[in-house]
């Protein structure tokens, strides 16, 4: 029991997890090469995207986000 508390709060200083897929990311690149920074800006810009459409959504009182949103 006591592992899983440390575990616990070892996951509370981690920064969030990404949402978006470094290796997908990195095959849809064609020509260039994927920077580190790279991954963290694009999982901010697609959060921001996420939080905006659901934003939109629910202006447009609707509880599901459709391609529209973006």
């Amino acid at each position: 029991m006591a592992a899983r508390k440390k575990a616990r709060k070892a996951k509370k200083g981690k920064p969030a997890e990404l949402i978006i897929s470094k290796s997908r990311t990195k095959g849809a690149v064609k020509k260039c090469n994927v920077g580190a920074e790279f991954y963290g800006a694009l999982d901010a810009a697609v959060r921001g995207m996420i939080k905006d459409a659901e934003a939109r959504a629910i202006g447009n009182k609707r509880k599901t986000l459709k391609a529209v949103d973006l």
